[in-house]
């Protein structure tokens, strides 16, 4: 079963939400079948990589507020990561672009480190006030994960997964993702916003129900008498052999 996130790295919502269905998927009996993958999503691709604001007057600019409302809004927030054990420095967090963390995202995954660097980023961004619009703090925090940083800078200097990032993006728009976090189970389900984990517990439920395998009610060695072809090969049973009574 497979379940694609879409998510940004400066979205409070996206990290809690992360949060609350890791809790879901350990409570799952399944969990070891279920490929989780992460896919990007912009909140603001226009947004500048440097800027001389912070996410206090980002918040009251963007929904005409004061300051200070902005502040208790991010303060409110502060309090929900808390109660699923994250910690946000929204005073000394460091606003900018996030279109080559999800290149380095794309790049992480081709060597199987997609949900170490998605996790590694949205620490830095939250809760360590790091410019994850930085190329040496990305090569850094790669390099932290286990990639080669030299491999990353050369891959933050060029163009590469640009399309991987649009790509996703552009599924987010086609299955109908207004805003983010937005998880998608098999292509069937989605769940919009950080839910709780009772509600990504049941979605994990139903959507499982449709797709596990199927149950054999004769199980071999219990119950052969049922006649069947094998490998190819129908055998008779020993009563249909020739020399045998009948």
């Amino acid at each position: 079963m497979q379940v694609e996130i879409w998510s940004d790295f400066v979205c409070p919502f996206c990290y809690i939400g992360k949060r609350k269905f890791e809790a879901a998927l350990e409570r799952f009996p399944n969990k070891n079948k279920v490929e989780v993958i992460y896919r990007s999503f912009e909140l603001d691709p226009n947004a500048q990589k440097d800027v001389d604001y912070d996410v206090h007057d980002m918040l009251a600019s963007k929904y005409g507020m004061s300051r200070e409302r902005a502040k208790e809004m991010n303060d409110e927030m502060a309090g929900q990561a808390q109660s699923v054990g994250l910690t946000y420095h929204f005073d000394t967090m460091v606003v900018t672009n996030t279109f080559d963390a999800h290149r380095l995202a794309h790049f992480a995954a081709k060597h199987n480190k997609l949900a170490e660097m998605t996790e590694r980023l949205l620490k830095a961004y939250f809760t360590e006030s790091k410019h994850i619009g930085d190329h040496e703090t990305l090569a850094d925090l790669a390099a932290e994960t286990g990639l080669d940083r030299k491999e990353v800078a050369g891959m933050l200097a060029s163009v590469d997964y640009t399309k991987e990032v649009r790509s996703d993006e552009q599924a987010a728009s086609q299955l109908g993702a207004m805003g983010v976090p937005f998880f998608v189970i098999n292509r069937k389900y989605a769940i919009s916003g950080a839910q709780s984990s009772e509600v990504f517990l049941q979605a994990l439920q139903k959507a499982w129900e449709e797709v596990k395998p199927l149950t054999i009610l004769n199980v071999p060695g219990i119950d052969d008498s049922g006649e069947a072809c094998v490998d190819g090969v129908c055998v008779a049973t020993s009563s249909e052999l020739p020399g045998t009574n009948k």
